[in-house]
């Protein structure tokens, strides 16, 4: 049973609709969510940026929405002003030059690019990569098991994923720490120093412009020397799409794990009969209650609120509602995961669910690429903190949690914990049962 405290009266704005965007929003957006899926499933906003776009509430509708080859990628089909449009992405990715990536272009060259990068998430090398994930890890719990405390996101939830990255990039160790900065320049949102995204986005740029030319003169095993060799021969990759499919590959692969595990750890211990199962299940040495576990925290309270931006290339009708060419539209993808059209009881966190064909990754030709590696570090994370601190709890209150703000990614600023402290050699054997 869910024990998230009950706000069946979000506030409201003028007109009766809930008020979107406020920190009380942030905190908990499915009641508000909720009245929109049922007295206006396809809602025109203005976003905290000033843009208007319409929200996708319902299951039924974001899933057709999001396969739906009339609303590109494309930020040039925004209908308003090119400043406009720049309030769209991701900041200072225009100026740096970094905009051909797979959140913004359509078919053809999409399909060129996807099929390039998906060979770096094939199940087969995701699956040689577990023995890594799993140690990283036990190394980021090493560095604080024998304080008793630490706060989640920054010790393990943020470091995990960026590492893995940089490793399956190809950047070096001794580079990562750089990258670990301006990862979490990115990740603070409003929360850094004004332009701080754009400046770590344009270090970044500099940088992957100059870590290809040394892949192309020194390749590797790596994802970047994948794309210099697949460039090299006959595909038209060029140095500037190279580096944008490296900086989105970190960009929208690193927070949505972070927020994976920030959020899904909560939840866990927001739940004790749901956690208490999927211990007992990892201690027989189980992990069917762990993979289904892991899909149920995705639709729950999932990273990512709404999928990537949309732009109507033509007028269509969504929901009920005419959409004009050049309009922005954003699937919720945490609204429609809380459908009860399409999910019994959908506040309630199951982790035996097994009718849960939720959109937590998206659908259709932008379904997320790297959801098998997100899982991976997912479910090896989950497991271990469980099994190495058994009596993990939360440090303080629930209320005086805060959620960073954004739009499109949903997740923790921070996650104190307390438990007993423990032993950096007694390493997990997680790794066995995934």
């Amino acid at each position: 049973m869910n024990d998230t405290p009950a706000c069946p009266h979000p506030s409201t704005a003028p007109g009766g609709a809930p008020e979107l965007f406020t920190w009380e929003f942030a905190t908990d957006p499915y009641p508000a969510y909720a009245w929109l899926r049922e007295h206006r499933p396809v809602h025109r906003t203005a976003l905290p940026s000033g843009v208007e776009a319409w929200l996708v509430t319902r299951y039924g509708d974001a899933k057709q929405a999001l396969a739906d080859a009339r609303l590109s990628k494309n930020p040039a089909n925004h209908a308003e002003s090119p400043h406009a449009r720049g309030k769209t992405g991701i900041p200072g990715e225009r100026k740096a030059e970094l905009m051909t990536h797979l959140l913004n272009i359509d078919p053809p060259d999409h399909t060129r690019l996807r099929r390039l990068v998906s060979k770096a998430f094939t199940p087969r090398r995701v699956a040689e990569f577990a023995p890594r994930v799993q140690e990283l890890t036990d190394r980021l719990i090493d560095e604080f098991i024998e304080e008793g405390k630490a706060d989640l996101i920054h010790d393990l939830a943020f470091p995990l994923p960026i590492y893995a990255i940089c490793d399956l990039l190809g950047v070096p160790q001794e580079d990562q720490g750089d990258f670990r900065d301006w990862a979490g320049m990115m990740i603070r949102h409003g929360g850094g120093p004004r332009g701080g995204v754009a400046r770590s986005v344009k270090k970044m740029r500099g940088y992957l412009a100059e870590l290809i030319h040394r892949k192309r003169e020194n390749p590797g095993d790596d994802l970047i020397s994948g794309l210099i060799r697949a460039g090299d021969h006959g595909e038209h990759l060029t140095e500037n799409e190279a580096a944008a499919m490296a900086f989105i590959i970190l960009f929208a692969g690193f927070e949505t794990t972070v927020n994976l595990i920030g959020n899904g750890t909560y939840a866990l211990l927001r739940h004790p009969e749901q956690r208490a199962r999927l211990e007992a299940s990892l201690a027989a040495g189980e992990s069917a209650l762990l993979a289904t576990g892991i899909e149920e925290l995705l639709r729950f309270d999932g990273p990512v609120e709404m999928a990537t931006w949309r732009y109507a290339t033509e007028a269509l009708t969504l929901g009920g509602e005419e959409i004009t060419a050049g309009d922005p539209v954003l699937v919720v993808l945490a609204a429609a995961d809380r459908d009860p059209e399409r999910f019994a009881e959908p506040d309630t966190l199951d982790l035996a669910r097994r009718d849960n064909q939720h959109l937590g990754y998206g659908h259709g030709i932008h379904y997320c690429l790297g959801a098998p590696l997100a899982r991976l570090e997912g479910q090896t994370a989950l497991a271990t903190l469980l099994r190495r601190l058994p009596d993990l709890r939360l440090a303080g209150e629930p209320a005086d949690l805060r959620w960073r703000g954004g739009l499109i990614m949903r997740g923790l600023r921070t996650l104190p914990v307390e438990f007993e402290p423990g032993s950096r050699s007694e390493r997990s054997d997680t790794l066995s049962t995934l």
